[in-house]
């Protein structure tokens, strides 16, 4: 039994044989970009800064627009205030009785024989 106890040990050593080993290939140190790398970070990098210029400029240009709306709305109702205000002065200052009163002060008669109509066009 001796014999058959070698011949499996050598051919468990003919299984087993050491691999042999390999030459250990450049290793990328995780902290080392590479030239390409920096300059796609450049970039992309560049890229932000503009996007977000640009971003900040449209924004300040609504706000400026927003803001001349509202002032432009407030002129407007300012506006339409005092165009009421006129249309009543001149309505009030239009009162037949007005009239009479200022003709009469001024020495005017009503004289009924001497009324000529005058129509609109």
């Amino acid at each position: 039994m001796s014999n058959l106890a070698r011949k499996l040990q050598q051919q468990q050593q003919i299984h087993v044989q050491p691999q042999p080993k390999h030459q250990p290939s450049k290793k990328i140190r995780p902290g080392k970009l590479t030239p390409v790398e920096k300059i796609l970070g450049l970039v992309f990098a560049l890229f932000l800064t503009v996007l977000s210029a640009q971003l900040i400029a449209s924004s300040a240009g609504l706000y400026q627009i927003n803001k001349d709306i509202g002032q432009l709305e407030s002129e407007i109702i300012q506006q339409e205030r005092k165009n009421q205000d006129l249309e009543n002065q001149v309505s009030e200052l239009s009162r037949y009785e007005r009239i009479m009163e200022k003709a009469k002060e001024l020495g005017l008669k009503l004289d009924e024989n001497n009324v000529k109509l005058v129509e609109g066009h």
